[in-house]
Order: structure tokens, then sequence, then C-alpha cells
């Protein structure tokens, strides 16, 4: 299967994903786009959705996952990602390396399994390598199941765990990819990316 890709601008971008958070994925914060606009604005970053035809309606083409990844530095400015930076510190090496943040992404419900938010990951992991970063980290909840099995098959590690001593499902799980030079040797997807401009 060969999955269509579309890389965003900033604007362009932010707007998409203020649009599939709000109208199909059942996360219980959504993103507004200026939300999405402050935070990446004065950082590298990559936005990346991918598109499918309707099954009832092959001619009618619609966003269906998506993944947004920005630079994560050692010294950061802003209150949670500084957070983030010191959770991390003990288990990811800042200094003098390039270390990507899966912000945040998903799939509609009734598109997963199929392969799309592999082929997202692989579009960022090849991105990210152009780029220069060294590794991709992501944070997620022990209770997600489904992404923590979807990054495990990914080949991401976990390097922290965060217990939440009132409710296990709530502790943070914390993971790690380094990208050395066979990362894309193991990509499967077939992707056929389109740059979207600003």
């Amino acid at each position: 299967m060969d999955y269509f890709l579309k890389q965003y601008g900033l604007h362009q971008g932010a707007l998409e994903i203020q649009y599939i958070e709000e109208f199909f994925l059942d996360f219980p914060r959504k993103k507004t786009a200026a939300e999405v606009i402050n935070r990446l604005a004065d950082r590298d970053h990559h936005i990346v959705m991918a598109e499918a035809p309707l099954p009832d309606d092959p001619g009618t083409v619609v966003p269906v996952s998506f993944k947004v990844g920005h630079e994560l530095r050692a010294h950061e400015s802003d209150p949670k990602l500084a957070d983030l930076v010191a959770q991390l510190e003990d288990c990811v090496e800042f200094e003098g390396r390039r270390v990507l943040y899966q912000w945040i992404g998903g799939t509609r419900s009734d598109w997963r399994g199929q392969g799309h938010f592999r082929a997202l990951t692989e579009q960022q992991e090849a991105w990210a390598i152009e780029q220069g970063f060294d590794e991709i980290v992501v944070k997620t909840k022990n209770r997600f199941y489904d992404m923590r099995g979807t990054l495990d098959h990914l080949r991401f590690e976990v390097v922290k765990y965060e217990r939440n001593a009132d409710d296990n499902a709530e502790s943070k799980v914390y993971l790690s990819k380094k990208l050395l030079p066979d990362v894309i040797h193991a990509h499967r997807s077939a992707r056929t990316v389109v740059q979207v401009p600003v």
C-alpha cells in the first residue's frame, strides 16, 4: 500500500491539526491552532498528516492520522518543556545533540491498524535524520495500551517510567529511539509525500 502524506508549513499545519483533533480524535484536551503555532514558532518542527479515500466514496480523501514533532533543547524557557527535559535528563543526553520530541499525534479510530501511523513515523524519522537529529523521544501514559504497543513495534525503547501512586494507569511512560544509520533501512512503508507551503 502506498501511503499519501502531506508535510505542512506552520500556519496551515496548525489549522489542519485543530481540525482533525476537533472532529476526529477522542482526546479530552484538544489543541487550538494558536497553541500549535505558539509551541512551534521558534523551533525546528515537523507536521505531517496521512490522508486516505473513504471506503464508501473513494473520490473523497480525508485526513486519517497526523504527527507533530519539534526540537527539544537542553535549556527550555517554557515550563512544560523545561519539566520534560528535567524528567529526561538522567536517560537522554541533550548537550551537543539534537533531540526531537514527538509532541502530539493520533489516528482516527476507524483507520487504526492500517499502517498510517507507521508511515508517518517513518517519514518523521527520515525528516529528522535529514535535519541532523540524533534521537526521538515520546511521552505517553500507561493506560494507552495501543499507543505503547505501536511504539514497541516501531522500536521505541522505554527509558523511564514515572509511577502515579494513585492510579498506575495514569503513570507516565517515556520512550526513545536513537536515529542510527540503519533506521532508514528498516522502514517498510511506501510513501508519497507532498509538501504544503505555509
